[in-house]
């Protein structure tokens, strides 16, 4: 049974961001935790580097579990872009040292996983993939994803995906860029039927 969700923003929002809130808003009344970065809470725009970001992640999930009295695997983390790649860092047990990708930490069992805007690569940069955990992720997984995406176009995004143990949903918002401009009811009425089908 799904307990609360935890979310995260993307490198350059904060937990404010509308598309938080209005998933925090479609999820209701589940609980729901919207998390800032430690860099965005001392003000700065440059965010830390992936192990420090995973350890957040993991060091919010905690505080989660004690404020709700429940165990990770009764909860559902995920986020936009980085953060939800952070997120699948953590529930793989990576610590996102893209150097070295292998696993480094016990990995965070979690009830499900959602990611909005997955990065597969920087824009125009194809090669500079960032799956190598992907294999180790075995939550139940949702991704929603612009068809216009220049981070993961919807083919590079279902190829790369399909080595994850648990087939993850993967849901296309059509004509969505990366930052799903004028999207958030869209993504949010698909998190909230997912996350309500894990209940279920």
């Amino acid at each position: 049974m799904v307990r609360g969700i935890v979310l995260f923003p993307g490198a350059g929002s904060g937990a404010d961001h509308p598309s938080l809130v209005a998933l925090e808003q479609a999820l209701y009344p589940l609980p729901v935790a919207r998390v800032d970065f430690a860099y965005r809470l001392a003000g700065r725009r440059a965010p830390d580097r992936a192990p420090v970001l995973v350890r957040s992640v993991c060091d919010a999930v905690a505080a989660a579990c004690e404020r709700w009295s429940c165990t990770a695997d009764e909860l559902v983390i995920g986020g936009r872009s980085m953060g939800g790649r952070m997120c699948s860092l953590a529930v793989a047990g990576f610590d996102g040292n893209d150097r070295a990708p292998q696993p480094a930490e016990t990995p965070l069992r979690v009830a499900g996983l959602v990611c909005v805007s997955y990065p597969l690569h920087p824009p125009a940069q194809p090669e500079k993939l960032r799956v190598a955990h992907l294999p180790h992720v075995v939550a139940p997984a949702l991704f929603v994803s612009g068809t216009r995406d220049d981070f993961a176009t919807p083919a590079e995004l279902r190829h790369h995906l399909a080595v994850m143990p648990v087939a993850p949903e993967v849901q296309l918002v059509d004509g969505g860029r990366h930052d799903l401009r004028g999207k958030d009811a869209i993504v949010a009425s698909l998190v909230a039927t997912w996350v309500r089908g894990l209940r279920a």
